[in-house]
C-alpha cells in the first residue's frame, strides 16, 4: 500500500488564523487526514514545506511511519529540527496512521494497545478576548461553565510579551485571577497561561500572589530554550504545577526537561512534535518521572482534536487536552461526523481511524485568507450558528 497523493488544504475558520490540513491517498484508493501546527502569517510557509515534503512521499509504503520520521529528519531535514519541518512532518504522520488504522479497520487506540478510558477530559480555550475588560471576560468564563466545562485556560497578562513587567501589571494579573475565581466557585480548574513571557523573577513573584486561588496549573512562566529557567520557578514555587512543552519539540530537548526536572505536568502538541509516535515516545519518557500528560491542541477540533483524542486514550499518564471550543463551530461545518464535546468530555470515536473525516467540497469553500486583511467583523461569532448557542469567539493570542 503506497502513497500516491498529499494534498494540502489551507481552510479559514473566521478566526486568528488559518488551518492547515493534510489528505494522503494510497494506490488503494484508502486516504488519512492530517494536520500542521500553525501561527498567524506562517500558515503558507508551512504549507510551502508540506508540498515539498510530500513530493518525498510519493511511492513510499503507508505502513513505513518511523522509519520515513527517521529519513525525513536524516535526509531531507539534514538532521537539524525546527517548529516548521515537524509541523509539516506532523501532518504527513498522523494521515499515515489514519490509513494504517483504516485499513485494519480499527479505531487507531484500538490498533495501538486499546483504551486506558472511555472518554477524553478536554479544558476550553478560546474563549477569551484580549481587548476586553477583566468584567467581560469573566461573564465569558461564566459562560463557558454554563456549557458543561469544568476547566478553562487564559492569559491573564496584559501588553506586550517582555521579560519584565511593572508592578501594575502583576496587580492585573492577581485581580484577573481573583476575579475569576469569585466567578466561577471553588470547584472549577483555573489554568494559566504565560507564554514564556517571565523572566523567573516576576514568574516566581505572580505565582506566589496567584497561588492562594488555587490555580490548576502555571504554564511556561518562561522562555523553556533556557530550560533551567523554568526548573527554578518550580523549586520556588512547591505545591503549584508547573507546565512545559508546547515549545518543546526534539526528544533530546524532553530528555534535558526531565532532567532538570522543570515540570509537573507536560504539554506537547501533536501537530508540531512529530505525530502520534513522537507523543508516544514523550509520554512514555514521561512517565518514570511522575510527569502527567496535558495535550497543547491550538489546531482544529477536527483532526487535530481526534488525534490527541486517539493519543489520549492510550497514554496511562493523561490529564487532560485542550480544545478550542471558538474552532469548533466552523470545523463542524466541514466535518462529515464532527466529534462529540460535552460537560468537559470528547467521547472516543468508534470508527476507524481518527474516527473523523472531512468534506472536501465543503473543506475548499472556505480557502485561505490572509490575516492582513482580517478586519474586527471578519472576527465574528458563530454564537448563532452553533446548536446549544453559547460558543463564544476569542480572537486573542490565548494558547499561540
Amino acid at each position: 500500500m503506497q502513497i500516491a497523493r498529499v494534498e494540502t488544504f489551507l481552510f479559514d475558520p473566521g478566526l486568528a488564523k488559518n488551518l492547515l490540513f493534510c489528505r494522503i491517498e494510497t494506490d488503494t484508493g484508502l486516504h488519512g487526514w492530517g494536520e500542521a501546527y500553525v501561527t498567524p502569517g506562517k500558515e503558507p510557509v508551512i504549507e510551502h514545506l508540506l508540498q515539498h515534503m510530500g513530493k518525498y512521499m510519493l511511492g513510499r509504503s503507508a505502513f513505513s511511519i518511523r522509519h520515513t520520521a527517521q529519513v525525513i529528519f536524516d535526509d531531507f531535514a539534514m538532521r537539524r529540527t525546527s517548529l516548521d519541518l515537524l509541523s509539516a512532518w506532523s501532518a504527513i504522520e498522523l494521515a499515515m496512521w489514519d490509513i494504517v488504522a483504516k485499513h485494519a479497520e480499527l479505531p487507531l487506540y484500538n490498533l495501538l494497545g486499546g483504551a486506558s478510558r472511555e472518554r477524553v477530559k478536554v479544558y476550553a480555550n478560546g474563549w477569551s478576548v484580549g481587548t476586553d475588560t477583566i468584567e467581560q471576560n469573566c461573564e465569558r468564563a461564566l459562560k463557558v461553565k454554563e456549557m458543561g466545562f469544568t476547566a478553562l485556560k487564559w492569559d491573564p497578562f496584559p501588553g506586550p510579551w517582555r521579560s519584565f513587567i511593572h508592578r501594575e501589571d502583576e496587580d492585573h494579573v492577581v485581580r484577573y485571577v481573583r476575579k475569576m475565581r469569585d466567578t466561577l466557585g471553588p470547584d472549577f480548574t483555573l489554568l494559566i497561561e504565560a507564554h514564556r513571557r517571565l523572566s523567573p523573577m516576576h514568574a516566581i513573584r505572580i505565582g506566589k500572589r496567584i497561588a492562594e486561588y488555587d490555580i490548576g496549573w502555571y504554564e511556561e512562566p518562561c522562555l523553556c530554550d533556557n530550560i533551567e529557567l523554568v526548573a527554578e520557578v518550580r523549586r520556588a514555587l512547591p505545591g503549584v504545577p508547573i507546565v512545559t512543552g508546547e515549545a518543546i519539540y526534539s526528544k533530546e530537548a524532553w530528555a534535558q526537561a526531565f532532567a532538570a526536572r522543570a515540570a509537573d505536568i507536560i504539554n506537547p502538541d501533536i501537530c508540531n512534535c512529530g505525530g502520534l509516535s513522537a507523543m508516544l515516545d514523550i509520554s512514555a519518557m514521561a512517565q518514570p518521572h511522575a510527569v502527567a500528560v496535558a495535550p497543547h491542541n491550538y489546531n482544529s477540533t477536527l483532526v487535530g482534536l481526534a488525534a490527541t483524542t486517539q493519543l489520549a486514550a492510550m497514554i496511562p499518564n493523561f490529564w487532560i487536552a485542550e480544545c478550542f471550543i471558538n474552532l469548533k463551530p466552523a470545523c463542524d461545518s466541514i466535518a462529515v461526523a464532527p466529534l462529540v464535546v460535552q460537560d468537559s468530555f470528547v467521547e472516543l470515536p468508534t470508527a476507524p481511524g481518527h474516527g473523523i473525516d472531512i468534506d472536501v467540497e465543503k473543506l475548499r469553500s472556505h480557502p485561505y485568507r490572509d490575516m492582513g486583511a482580517r478586519t474586527g467583523k471578519a472576527l465574528r461569532s458563530y454564537t448563532e450558528e452553533f446548536p446549544r448557542k453559547n460558543y463564544v469567539v476569542g480572537a486573542t493570542r490565548t494558547g499561540y
